[in-house]
């Protein structure tokens, strides 16, 4: 009788570590296919967004941008649904003009989801905007994360924005290039303390070894 329980036992066991197993197969599998969607749909917006925006400006008429929009959104409506509505293909058409290089948005979509490139879309700075894109890069924030580092003027207190702009670029080159955070993009603000996790009283050296061990921790990852 004993034998026959631990026998049980033992399948019992068996079968929780096969649906453990299993579910994280499903969960992996399910996490692969909402990136692959993300992807198909941020393309298939930009691709929507450029054509308008040629289409736009083929016409010689001025009226004819706005009316070419709400025409085509009520067709679209009709047949897939509110995703197509008048502000949306408005913002498709953004889209395609902050980001004219196709590549470049395919090599995106792999870290940012089009709910990302909606909060990036409205920054007019062009180095302002590739800031954000390499911090969601690199730490891999949430939108609801850059929504706020955006509100919170994040690059406005960073010592990279004082730059004049040719080497603000340079400089966030030289991040994409290396994935790492540089000392210089770095105030002595307590915002970007807390981000960093450094304590109020704290010394230059200090500051730039936390950069240094967060660099080191991502490259383990």
């Amino acid at each position: 009788m004993e034998a026959n329980l631990n026998i049980i036992e033992k399948d019992v066991f068996l079968n929780q570590s096969l649906v453990q197993e299993i579910s994280g197969l499903i969960h992996e599998a399910r996490n692969r296919a909402a990136t692959a969607v993300n992807s198909i749909i941020t393309i298939l917006y930009w691709q929507i967004g450029k054509r308008i925006s040629v289409e736009i400006l083929n016409s010689s008429r001025a009226e004819y941008g706005k009316q070419i929009v709400a025409t085509l959104s009520q067709q679209l409506v009709e047949e897939f649904g509110t995703s197509f509505s008048d502000k949306n293909l408005r913002r498709m058409i953004q889209f395609a003009e902050a980001f004219p290089d196709e590549e470049i948005v395919v090599s995106l979509i792999r870290q940012l989801s089009w709910t990302h490139f909606i909060a990036l879309i409205p920054i007019q700075d062009v180095n302002k905007r590739n800031f954000y894109i390499e911090m969601c890069k690199l730490d891999r924030w949430s939108v609801r994360t850059l929504r706020d580092r955006i509100d919170s003027m994040l690059y406005e207190r960073t010592a990279l924005s004082r730059k004049p702009e040719e080497l603000i670029e340079i400089e966030i080159n030289k991040i994409r290039e290396t994935g790492q955070l540089m000392p210089e993009l770095v105030l002595k603000d307590p915002y970007i303390h807390d981000f960093l996790g450094i304590k109020d009283h704290y010394h230059e050296k200090d500051l730039e070894d936390e950069l240094v061990l967060i660099n080191d921790e991502r490259l383990v990852k």
